[in-house]
């Protein structure tokens, strides 16, 4: 198992921009330090609940800060990206990091992003396929040219190839913390295993408008060359935010692995990856492309560690209904249409029963929990839930030295 951190950027009540940025760095160093796998970075526009309007740029300063942890966009919206031009990013990255970047992309939501960048309510509803298809063989070959309803243009080179092998060889994440002897799943299953359900797994966006997302492109077929291309050619990883079923068979047919939203509970979560299962075999692939596609899948999650249970929630209690009310309350759709949010108080309790938030003890018991009753392996946790710098950092030290060392190592 696997954990790292997820980072929203997030502006809390009463803070700039500039802080939420140095929180995130700050978080980032913290992560690495402390032995965790990875950061994943959020992407928004024009709303406080994230103030990264870019998360491969933030990526790009990220990794020239660290040496060994990897760093995960999550997601970049391509809906508001030109395939093209993301993919070039993605493989710039990939090649100067030694390998440390992961393409995290998805569908967005119906919002007014989509008028200022130009691509209209028809790149959320129809354009992502297509987007995504582009994407895969720009990273996958050495000369692409389109011929789609959105994206039309003459064969040109890659430059740079993301095939190629970074020259940088990248390192092994060793904890800073002496980890002790490894359990084994079963043995720290506790008596919170059972308490957690969810709804339908999706990202931040989906997460708190639970009908944001429909299945447009359900059916939508692969191109012959992004089914034909084996996953291991070289190139970043990339992986795809999965907030309905529509979405699950997008991914299984392109062979990429889900990442699923923080609302999900362990059976919800269950349901999609046995959806993914059945549309990857209809595919053609076979149970072992499956089987090594299913061990990248990530969980997005919320980690907050605390010397007793109480005072973990308390702690979220106080911060995150307000920041859900003041970051979420300022979207605005494409169309005008209304959007219904959740309410910010029971949300965040919802956030609180299903995920790691407690004593270090409990904090493991749910993420051992989740990976055996799903076998997921990979947890993107947000840690950033108390809007406090110093209080992020000291929740991703003990996340570290605290839970990590509970959790089986892969």
């Amino acid at each position: 198992m696997t954990a790292g951190a997820f980072l929203l950027s997030a502006q809390f009540p009463g803070q700039s921009h500039a802080e939420a940025l140095e929180r995130t760095v700050s978080a980032t160093i913290a992560a690495e330090q402390a032995g965790l796998d990875s950061v994943w970075l959020a992407e928004h526009h024009f709303v406080p609940y994230g103030v990264c309007p870019d998360a491969a740029t933030l990526a790009g300063l990220l990794l020239g800060r660290t040496r060994r942890i990897r760093v995960g966009t999550a997601v970049s919206v391509l809906p508001t990206h030109h395939p093209v031009r993301l993919g070039e990013q993605a493989a710039l990255l990939h090649l100067t990091s030694g390998g440390r970047f992961t393409l995290g992309v998805g569908r967005g939501g119906p919002w007014i992003d989509l008028a200022v960048f130009g691509g209209g309510a028809e790149a959320y509803e129809t354009g992502f396929p297509e987007s995504l298809d582009l994407l895969l063989r720009w990273l996958r070959s050495s000369r692409v040219g389109a011929s789609g309803p959105h994206y039309s243009f003459p064969e040109v080179p890659v430059v740079p190839r993301a095939t190629e092998q970074p020259l940088t060889p990248i390192q092994p994440l060793h904890p800073t913390t002496s980890p002790r002897q490894r359990p084994t799943v079963g043995q720290h299953v506790g008596q919170h295993a059972g308490q957690h359900t969810g709804q339908h797994a999706g990202h931040a966006y989906a997460d708190a408008f639970p009908d944001a997302h429909t299945d447009a492109y359900a059916e939508a077929p692969a191109t012959m060359a992004a089914l034909a291309a084996p996953r291991a050619v070289g190139g970043p990883p990339v992986v795809v935010a999965c907030t309905s079923l529509g979405s699950v068979r997008l991914a299984a047919q392109r062979g990429l692995p889900m990442l699923l939203g923080m609302h999900s509970g362990d059976e919800d979560k269950a349901e999609m990856l046995a959806a993914y299962r059945n549309a990857a075999l209809e595919a053609g692939r076979s149970p072992d492309q499956v089987a090594r596609v299913e061990a990248e899948h990530v969980a997005a999650g919320v980690a907050q560690v605390g010397d007793s249970t109480a005072e973990a929630r308390a702690q979220l209690m106080r911060s995150m209904p307000g920041f859900f009310q003041y970051g979420l309350g300022a979207h605005r759709t494409v169309d005008g249409r209304e959007r219904r949010m959740r309410d910010p108080e029971q949300y965040t309790e919802l956030l609180c029963d299903l995920h790691a938030v407690g004593t270090p003890q409990l904090c493991a018991d749910r993420l051992l929990a989740t990976h055996e009753r799903t076998g997921i392996r990979r947890f993107a946790l947000l840690v950033e839930g108390s809007g406090d710098r110093a209080e992020t950092i000291g929740n991703i030290a003990r996340l570290g030295a605290e839970v990590l060392p509970q959790l089986p190592q892969d």
